[in-house]
């Protein structure tokens, strides 16, 4: 039997799409015939057949109703959201290290940017009577370290939490609201940091791999999950092949978080 997802000519916005995650998601959605808006801080002049990119700082209220805009002019509509941006710029030191500043930020990418890109194109996805919204959150709204990502880890608990609301909300109406949870992704970004604390640590990235693994208490898959596994996942909760898919959370973290 054949696997279509039945996801050509769906219409597409993905944050923080030119990166990571987000880079992978564009590329999975446009391989199953989706037209993709995505939105970075910067893009490039050039972009492949099907993908538009727009450039906007999601940190900012006027930045999320750019990439919104963006996304129902050039697409003439709205079916599938993508919110995948986030991250965290906190030093180590634990909770006094996190002043108002950066307890502000944290909220601010991890959560607000969710909720006013939602905001801007749930209207148009309730006129018509369907759509799906993806949120990104973090096995570290489960497991935070304490060291380095209190204030990311309980922005993310905050998108979990509003994300199970707002699923209550509108899947009455048409709109389907899933959470997937990565753990440790293999991102450019990642590799990079691996690379510097092997740096520190006087080992190679294959030792500083099993450091940081032993840091998430373990990682049973024995390695990180790749961008493209999580972009597989997440085209097909969008797709209507998981049509009763809606207000759950899908943890994808190669066995990090112990299940009972």
């Amino acid at each position: 039997m054949s696997f279509d997802l039945a996801l050509a000519g769906c219409r597409a916005l993905v944050t923080g799409g030119t990166k990571g995650v987000g880079a992978a998601v564009v590329e999975a959605l446009r391989n199953a015939g989706a037209r993709v808006v995505a939105t970075a801080r910067s893009v490039a002049d050039s972009s492949p057949d099907g993908v538009s990119y727009v450039a906007a700082d999601l940190t900012t209220a006027e930045g999320c109703r750019i990439a919104a805009d963006a996304a129902l002019d050039r697409l003439g509509g709205i079916d599938i959201v993508v919110n995948v941006v986030g991250g965290s710029e906190a030093p180590p030191g634990g909770h006094a290290m996190l002043s108002d500043e950066l307890w502000d930020a944290a909220i601010n990418l991890n959560l607000m940017t969710a909720v006013r890109v939602d905001r801007a194109l749930l209207p148009a996805m309730l006129a018509q009577g369907s759509g799906v919204i993806i949120h990104v959150t973090s096995i570290q709204h489960q497991l935070p370290l304490p060291e380095s990502t209190t204030a990311y880890a309980a922005a993310k608990a905050a998108l979990s939490t509003y994300s199970k609301s707002l699923s209550k909300e509108v899947t009455p109406k048409g709109v389907r609201v899933v959470r997937v949870s990565p753990g440790w992704i293999e991102t450019e970004a990642a590799v990079r940091f691996a690379e510097r604390l092997a740096e520190q640590q006087k080992t190679d990235y294959e030792g500083v791999k099993k450091i940081i693994m032993d840091s998430l208490g373990g990682v049973p898959l024995g390695r990180p999950s790749r961008p493209q596994e999580v972009a597989d996942l997440i085209t097909f909760l969008v797709s209507p092949r998981a049509g009763s898919i809606t207000g759950t959370e899908y943890v994808i973290d190669g066995g990090t978080v112990p299940t009972a």
